[in-house]
């Protein structure tokens, strides 16, 4: 799970540097974009490369909102009690579960070095709403890790809300600990779980001078 977490990270990254999309463009083609964008702007520019979490946040606060739904991820992560939450519970869990991932990918984008990724076949009909776009990054050594991005169709083009890496969704991935934490102490606690993970990530962060820090290795984290 802690190499799967680590592949995840990397797989967050291609979300977080890209311009805002047309609506007609095509979810293949606006992944393909990304994922393009993505390995650019990390091989030039040098505060990424430092790992400077300003710049990271920077680019992900004007970049990334328009193409992901984070409400949705949210929603689909939370499950059933996500109906009987009230809208400001609905509000801060969208709120803190969209730092926590970016705590996830926004650790990993100073590490890109001679990645590169390989588009595989797009298999959708015209009138799909929701589709997976499956694609691999080919990496200088080892095997290729495998992608997979969920997206659906807003009235202002494709929406990411969810990624495979090998295997594991990662919405599925926090359905338990998101389940167990609601269990105990209700929406509420878990809401304070995630504020207290995305706490101590912020620590982190203070600590190493203010650049970008490892996420958590696993999903279950997150309610500790």
């Amino acid at each position: 799970m802690n190499q799967l977490f680590k592949k995840l990270t990397f797989a967050f990254m291609a979300l977080s540097f890209a311009g805002v999309a047309s609506a007609a463009e095509a979810p293949d083609a606006l992944i393909k974009r990304l994922s393009e964008e993505i390995l650019a702007t990390a091989k030039t520019d040098k505060q990424i490369q430092s790992g400077s979490q300003a710049r990271i946040q920077q680019v992900v606060d004007e970049k990334i909102l328009p193409h992901v739904d984070f409400q949705r991820t949210t929603a689909l992560a939370v499950g059933r009690a996500w109906r009987d939450a009230t809208p400001d519970q609905k509000t801060q869990l969208t709120n803190e579960f969209k730092k926590l991932l970016t705590y996830t990918y926004t650790g990993a984008i100073s590490q890109v070095s001679d990645q590169k990724f390989e588009y595989l076949p797009f298999r959708a009909a015209a009138d799909d709403k929701d589709v997976v776009v499956n694609t691999r990054v080919v990496q200088p050594r080892g095997e290729p890790v495998q992608l997979s991005y969920r997206l659906i169709k807003s009235d202002s083009g494709w929406k990411i809300y969810d990624i495979n890496v090998l295997g594991a969704w990662l919405i599925e991935s926090y359905k338990g600990s998101f389940a167990t934490e609601i269990n105990k102490s209700g929406v509420d606690g878990l809401i304070a779980s995630i504020k207290d993970r995305n706490a101590k990530l912020a620590a982190n962060v203070a600590k190493s001078g203010g650049k970008a820090v490892s996420s958590p290795s696993k999903a279950g984290e997150v309610a500790k």
